[in-house]
């Protein structure tokens, strides 16, 4: 979906198909008719905007056959969906039956995540729409915090300048911009907009910045004007948002029987206590667990935020919540004023199919019915803000 700010500027907004487990071009395409095109349908809208996820292999395949990414790009705009950005965190087996830490390897400190990444680049370049102003692709804080020195820190610098390099290359070959966001996340070197600011700066802003993560800002018990603000301060442009909230826990001694119901296997579910807020370390043990029954068995002080996402419509039932109102106040600081705070906008709920069973959907209608829910829900909050939905016409579905 696009939507006009008052500004004037062109928002897209989208839904990450990293909730999907296709891993090849066959299954990515049966995929945009099992859950994009009945989405957008649900919608009523004639354009619906995708998050794309492309694994490694799948990635390099594209990247090297120029047919292919044609091919793709016909296929989408077939269907009326569009590409402006890729989910370049996960990459490969995002949805095995147990990721956890294993999503943050290879980091930023091998030549692996590298030629991923480019390779992304390249097939970015060859599907994003005309009128697109710009691409982007998400990916990880540069590496999990542990092992991390100055030996790593020089290697990942390497890494990024190489990166800017390469995007500047795909900018000269094929006139379109792409440009990389490095998404803060609970555990990881890049926790919050602090060390942001601290570690990314120096960097090629021209073609590098910050995704700003809802749920990750959240957890990192971050207040968004304040994070927005000191991003801005150290010439972080917010390439990318992920509209995305977390598991959120008043009182986690009094709620934890209902907290045990969302342990599970797959992921990681960082836990974060108010404590954690401000400190140069936001993993600090004291306030911090890197999974959610860890913190339950430790008994972290509260309250708690967990990195667990939920879907945007659909909050935990008393006595957990949400943390919708870090996201509004998000989007209002973004949007709330002359001009868009970022053009490219995410729906991220991957963990669909890891929600306590009573809110896991049991058919692949039921999960496409719930991510249009999401996209609505965000989509109405934007309006909320100033807005405005765009009539579009795609290259295949005219309204």
């Amino acid at each position: 979906m696009r939507l006009r700010h008052a500004g004037g500027e062109t928002v897209h907004l989208g839904y990450c198909t990293n909730v999907h487990p296709a891993e090849d071009l066959a299954g990515i395409l049966g995929q945009l008719d099992t859950y994009a095109v009945p989405v957008r349908e649900a919608l009523g809208s004639d354009l619906l905007g995708l998050g794309l996820w492309l694994a490694a292999p799948v990635a390099a395949e594209l990247a090297a056959d120029p047919a292919l990414r044609r091919r793709l790009r016909t296929e989408l705009d077939a269907r009326g969906l569009e590409v402006v950005t890729l989910n370049g965190f996960p990459y490969a087996a995002f949805q095995a039956p147990v990721v956890k830490q294993d999503v943050y390897h290879p980091d930023w400190t091998t030549e692996q995540r590298l030629t991923y990444t480019m390779d992304l680049a390249r097939v970015l370049a060859d599907l994003l729409p005309d009128d697109a102003a710009r691409g982007s692709i998400s990916t990880l804080p540069l590496a999990w915090r542990q092992p991390w020195d100055a030996e790593r820190a020089d290697a990942a610098r390497r890494r990024l300048d190489q990166l800017a390099a390469g995007l500047a290359e795909v900018r000269r070959d094929t006139g379109r911009e792409v440009r990389v966001a490095f998404e803060p996340e609970p555990g990881c070197v890049v926790e919050s907009s602090t060390q942001a600011a601290t570690l990314l700066s120096g960097m090629d802003t021209e073609h590098l910045g910050v995704c700003l993560d809802l749920a990750h800002l959240a957890c990192a018990w971050e207040e968004p004007v304040e994070a927005l603000d000191r991003l801005r301060a150290a010439g972080l442009p917010v390439v990318k948002v992920q509209v995305s909230a977390a598991v959120q826990a008043a009182d986690p001694a009094g709620g934890a029987q209902a907290l045990r119901r969302w342990v599970e296997p797959r992921f990681l579910h960082q836990t974060r206590g108010a404590g954690c807020a401000g400190l140069a370390d936001p993993a600090d043990p004291a306030y911090a667990a890197d999974d959610l029954d860890e913190a339950l068995d430790r008994a972290l002080p509260g309250p708690w935020r967990v990195h667990y996402h939920v879907p945007l419509h659909a909050p935990p039932e008393e006595p957990l919540g949400s943390t919708l109102p870090v996201l509004r106040a998000a989007l209002r600081a973004l949007f709330d004023g002359p001009a868009a705070g970022c053009d490219h906008l995410d729906v991220e709920t991957y963990t669909w199919g890891v929600l306590p069973a009573a809110r896991r959907p049991g058919t692949d209608a039921e999960l496409a019915a719930g991510i249009a829910a999401e996209l609505a829900f965000a989509r109405d909050e934007l309006v909320g803000l100033g807005l405005t939905p765009e009539r579009t016409v795609s290259m295949g579905v005219t309204r």
